[in-house]
């Protein structure tokens, strides 16, 4: 790279190793270095203005330089900058924000567990479900069922639960006791006259039949995000959630509605959860619960759960589970603050009403050569680039093409994200109509500029 030794970005390149990165790629091309952000939109070190249509990680829902969480954050480190919720002590945000939390709940919960990711917060989830099982006498019962493309983050334990070959391979992933069941992706995984419903029929099928090969006393759990992010923005096909839960139901083993990305407005409801009728028994939040400006998640558990966790730990003496920063007053005060804007300002309502306006946007693209499928929901959305829109064959090598129209957007002052070749769309829950219209002219000069560019290499 030809940046000034004693920059930003020479520095960077020296010193930092970067998370989802190609380290080797990142020494010659350099980082995007942004600065600062107002709104909807980030600037860089040069001045230059993206609009942030993936509101960072899925996750900065009031957009940059929210005065109140800012002032939120001031007042409690003023107060009490930092203090520990370990043998029976407490600051008081994470006491008001669990409250809170518990009121806003999709379906009735008993008590919230704070950390500081959703990795964390998943990880929790297992050692919790894990300790529960042997809490009641069912030290057999350990097995957590993920999905294939699902993403749950990132440790040694919510790794594997996640259903994608990067976050495996070389990590010497998964652990044992962690099974992927099949992707509800219709569009890629349905079959030549096979309905939606038929598919999440034969899905939940498969999940039967795992269920019952691996012995129904054996599974503890299944994990799900409404939506799957990460994975490429799979949207669940028609009556797949009530399939799912009827066999969960059936061979006792407990629901986990992984939020991180859908908690608080992003489907149009306050939980995905809401969106797709599920009755979980453990949910984990993250991402927009402080509108990420710091790092905070929390984990609710039902009342049953509870109530086996705490026997447990009055028979063993303590939890033996915590964190430095579980429950962080600074964090939880923020947290608390976004929750009350979100309240304020409606924006779960926004976020369906704007949502509306992104998924018609998008839409005008499916007769476009590159696209196979458009998808979404709320304010959530996914363009699939193909090489043949009729047979929906992908690119060879996956994320070539992706890549590519990411780094034309960039250069049109958007920022999106490819994921192989489907392009994430999941702006800040702020943007407005006109806003919208902005990301989606700007993303189809990126890809037309992009199907030029196929055509020139003969790719399609």
């Amino acid at each position: 790279m030809s940046a000034k030794p004693n920059s930003i970005a020479s520095r960077d390149v020296a010193y930092c190793l970067h998370p989802y990165t190609n380290a080797r790629a990142h020494e010659e091309k350099g980082p995007l270095v942004i600065s600062h952000g107002k709104g909807i939109e980030v600037f860089d070190d040069q001045g230059n203005a993206y609009i942030e249509a993936m509101a960072g990680l899925w996750s900065t829902s009031l957009g940059f330089g929210e005065e109140r969480l800012v002032e939120a954050a001031n007042k409690q480190m003023k107060e009490l900058p930092y203090y520990h919720s370990f043998t029976h002590k407490t600051p008081i945000p994470p006491v008001e924000l669990s409250e809170k939390l518990l009121a806003l709940a999709p379906v009735p919960m008993s008590k919230v567990f704070f950390a500081n990711s959703g990795s964390e917060a998943n990880d929790t989830v297992v050692k919790l479900v894990w300790y529960y099982n042997n809490a009641v006498g069912r030290p057999e019962k350990k097995k957590i069922i993920s999905r294939v493309k699902g993403y749950h983050g990132v440790t040694v334990a919510s790794a594997s639960m996640t259903g994608l070959p990067a976050n495996h391979t070389d990590f010497d992933l998964p652990i044992a006791n962690i099974l992927h069941t099949s992707c509800p992706h219709y569009w890629r995984f349905g079959k030549e006259g096979e309905s939606e419903e038929d598919f999440s029929t034969r899905m939940a099928s498969d999940l039967e039949e795992m269920i019952l090969a691996e012995g129904p006393d054996t599974i503890a759990a299944f994990i799900g995000e409404p939506v799957m992010g990460a994975g490429g923005v799979i949207i669940p096909p028609a009556t797949y959630w009530e399939k799912i839960q009827v066999v969960l139901k059936k061979y006792d083993v407990l629901l986990i509605a992984d939020e991180v990305i859908c908690g608080f407005g992003r489907t149009g409801n306050a939980f995905g959860s809401e969106t797709y009728d599920m009755k979980p028994d453990i949910i984990s939040v993250a991402k927009a619960l402080s509108s990420s400006y710091l790092p905070i998640s929390a984990v609710m558990i039902s009342d049953e759960l509870y109530q086996g966790i705490a026997d447990n730990s009055a028979k063993i003496g303590v939890l033996g589970h915590g964190y430095t920063y579980s429950g962080h007053p600074v964090c939880a005060a923020v947290a608390l603050e976004t929750l009350k804007i979100y309240e304020e300002r409606d924006l779960f309502a926004q976020a369906a009403d704007v949502g509306e306006h992104l998924q018609a946007g998008l839409a005008q693209f499916k007769d476009h050569p590159l696209v196979g499928e458009v998808r979404g929901v709320g304010l959530i959305a996914a363009v699939e680039l193909v090489q043949n829109k009729d047979t929906k064959a992908s690119f060879d090598p996956a994320g070539k093409v992706g890549t590519y129209l990411n780094e034309r957007a960039i250069e049109q002052g958007l920022i999106i994200r490819n994921m192989g070749d489907a392009i994430a769309f999941c702006p800040p829950l702020i943007i407005t109509h006109d806003e919208i219209d902005q990301v989606i002219a700007r993303f189809g000069v990126a890809l037309d500029q992009t199907l030029e560019w196929v055509k020139s290499e003969e790719m399609m």
